[in-house]
């Protein structure tokens, strides 16, 4: 990374030990401006006196607060800077917890090579750059539209190509005072035959005469595209043209020609740079406009091919959840988009167990749904297998097939995996960064105050080379429930009333989160239905900001 002729970055290092302090500084001093603090507190500090900084890498284990406690309070005051944590294989909590937050750029595991830390900076120094270029981009863009004057307001008031034209010709004649003026557009470098055309009040001039007799200049325009002023004598009259090209990039667009009448009416130096400085607007205007009418297309044309997207998305889930003799499934999932990243399965094993999985790609949309295709096509052949596996060795050869492509993408999955055995009634369970399953009795159901929670959990999938987690196992009885859902519904934002079961409560918006959600179940005074549970957190969301699937496993 070459910082030789730009101010240096500036890094904060955060660590309670002071040799991994001084390792650090002394690893990157000379690339950056390093800043040190042995604590969070102090941290916290030094950002007050120095302001934002580039990167900042926090040792997790300090005394008086969490590196990823530490972390989160930087997110609202720098947003564009790059957080990163040091970490140990023992963390998997908090790795889990920093990852779903979306604080954490990078983990980095204790003990780490020089070689690898430092590419990871310097990946994080170019990500940093980049989200600072497109800020300040988007800054000057802002200064410049607030800079417009009223002849471009009203050409981009008008969005449609087609009615954008004779608005353009007839505000800037207007404005301009011109006696008259023609617009032709440009195709391919080929000029329309047909211009747009404006006239003052007390013009009199033959438009189509007047057009023709500066034509050859109009077609060097086309060709050198370079503004020309030509006065020509016609009628006993003098006619002052002035030819502009009105380009974006590199594209000729329209050959606007305005003309004024009377040997006094010139176009001075100082009209040119300010027709200039509009027509440079009104052809980023008509850029767009054209724009607007393809992404118009594309998008209609999107449309269908994501509603097809959408559909075969839809037939990769069960849609006939098996029938079992000893234990009844139910399931569902609602994209937040066309297509999403969440997934279900239930699988009928040869040798009598159930399967049922509920996964989560990171992020939404096709990307998401790409992953969650794959991961419904190796975890079906995982579990196809002749001897009924394990759900840990299941996730481990998930992890390993798609461990390269996730990576490569900047994406993990998050999943649980169960095996119930309906003869024995042992259910085993692996969780790799999901939610915490939950399980209650029906019978019991209205004097449980909070259902229980199977908390052994793994880290997701696409973080570590090799899946780090441990299974659980769970005997089941008759009349028990075991529920799997995503955090869509968890972080559902839903009315108050309906997150606490209160008939009275204030007319707020909260996230349901698992308690809210176990309030809903105990207020069912029906059979257990999961579609109509759903329904109903689905009619009381504000806006559903990200997939949302449900899976129970009754048994019977």
């Amino acid at each position: 990374m070459n910082l030789d002729s730009q101010p240096k970055l500036k890094m904060l290092i955060v660590d309670d030990e002071p040799d991994n302090l001084d390792l650090l500084y002394r690893t990157f001093r000379l690339e950056f401006q390093v800043l040190r603090a042995e604590s969070a507190p102090a941290a916290l500090e030094l950002l007050d006196r120095h302001g934002e900084v580039a990167i900042i890498i926090s040792d997790q284990r300090m005394p008086e607060m969490l590196g990823t406690e530490f972390l989160s309070r930087t997110v609202e005051r720098f947003p564009d800077t790059i957080r990163m944590v040091l970490t140990a294989y023992t963390d998997v909590k908090d790795l889990v917890d920093a990852i779903n937050s979306g604080k954490v750029f990078k983990y980095i595991t204790k003990p780490w090579t020089q070689q690898q830390l430092q590419a990871v900076v310097r990946q994080a120094a170019e990500t940093y750059k980049l989200v600072k270029q497109r800020t300040d981009k988007l800054q000057q863009a802002l200064r410049r539209e607030s800079t417009f004057n009223s002849v471009t307001t009203a050409i981009r008031e008008s969005i449609d190509y087609t009615s954008m034209l004779p608005t353009i010709v007839q505000a800037i004649g207007h404005t301009f005072q011109a006696s008259c003026g023609l617009l032709h557009t440009v195709e391919e470098g080929e000029r329309s035959p047909q211009p747009l055309l404006y006239a003052s009040d007390d013009c009199e001039a033959d438009l189509a005469i007047l057009n023709e007799s500066i034509m050859s200049t109009i077609d060097l325009v086309v060709t050198d595209r370079r503004t020309e002023v030509q006065a020509i004598e016609q009628d006993n009259q003098t006619w002052h043209h002035l030819v502009l090209p009105l380009r974006y990039q590199n594209d000729l667009l329209a050959v606007l020609n305005l003309v004024r009448a009377g040997t006094e009416n010139i176009w001075t130096p100082a009209d040119i740079d300010l027709i200039q400085g509009v027509i440079e607007q009104a052809a980023l205007a008509i850029s767009q406009a054209k724009l607007h009418q393809q992404t118009r297309q594309q998008a209609q044309q999107m449309r269908s091919e994501l509603a097809v997207a959408r559909q075969i998305q839809s037939n990769l889930l069960r849609q006939n959840i098996p029938e079992f003799a000893s234990a009844k499934v139910q399931a569902c999932c609602h994209p937040a988009r066309e297509v999403g990243g969440d997934f279900f399965e239930v699988y009928d094993h040869p040798q009598g167990d159930i399967w049922v999985a509920v996964g989560d790609v990171s992020g939404k949309g096709v990307p998401a749904a790409l992953f969650m295709a794959s991961a419904i096509s190796v975890l079906r052949r995982e579990m196809a297998q002749e001897i009924s596996p394990h759900p840990e060795d299941v996730m481990r050869s998930l992890n390993q097939t798609l461990m390269e492509d996730l990576v490569s993408t900047n994406c993990f999955i998050t999943m649980v995996l169960a095996k119930f055995n309906p003869t024995t009634g042992e259910l085993f369970y692996a969780n790799a960064g999901h939610l915490y399953p939950m399980i209650w009795s029906a019978a019991e159901l209205s004097q449980t105050e909070e259902p229980e929670y199977l908390m052994r959990r793994g880290i997701p999938l696409g973080i570590l080379p090799t899946w780090k987690g441990e299974s659980g196992n769970r005997m089941m009885q008759s009349g028990e429930f075991f529920l799997l859902t995503s955090d869509g519904l968890t972080e559902a934002s839903i009315r108050m009333p309906v997150a606490v079961g209160a008939a009275n409560a204030a007319d707020d918006f909260v996230q349901l989160q698992q308690s809210g959600l176990w309030q809903l179940l105990r207020e069912q005074n029906q059979e257990f239905d999961l579609k109509n549970l759903l329904e109903t957190i689905r009619q009381h969301t504000v806006a559903q900001e990200d997939d949302q699937t449900m899976l129970s496993l009754e048994v019977l």
